[in-house]
């Protein structure tokens, strides 16, 4: 709990599951939600984050990248949800086709970006987690 002057603000620790094979994305992404004061882990495929989450895992935030081996992104996303997981997912993509968007957001996120996210995106996000877990 943070005082600033006479009001308390309650502040929040967020964690978050950065999903993606790619070793430069998942430093950059890592490094950037550390700087925003997240809780980061980070997995090479999405069997990894179903396998996270089935072992009782929890995170707020999961960016889910759209291809890698093992599971990919969609598939991930939709077992994730019929799991009944309520964590906001985020697809990261280096895919700019409308239709593959279109097709990784069906399949259960809550949004999609491509990647590698900025600095302005994870402050989006933050304030998107802020007012989901109030």
């Amino acid at each position: 709990m943070k005082k600033s002057g006479s009001s308390t603000t309650i502040v929040k620790k967020f964690s978050a599951l950065v999903v993606d094979d790619d070793l430069v994305i998942q430093r950059i992404h890592k490094m950037y939600l550390n700087r925003f004061g997240f809780e980061t882990q980070v997995v090479g495929n999405g069997k990894e984050a179903v396998d996270l989450y089935r072992s009782g895992a929890f995170f707020h935030l999961v960016l889910m990248d759209m291809e890698m081996p093992v599971m990919d992104g969609p598939k991930a996303t939709r077992e994730l949800r019929g799991m009944g997981v309520n964590s906001m997912i985020v697809g990261v993509t280096s895919q700019d086709g409308d239709s593959e968007k279109q097709a990784f957001m069906g399949a259960g996120l809550d949004d999609c970006y491509m990647k590698p996210l900025t600095a302005d995106t994870i402050t989006s996000l933050l304030q998107q987690l802020n007012m989901k877990y109030r």
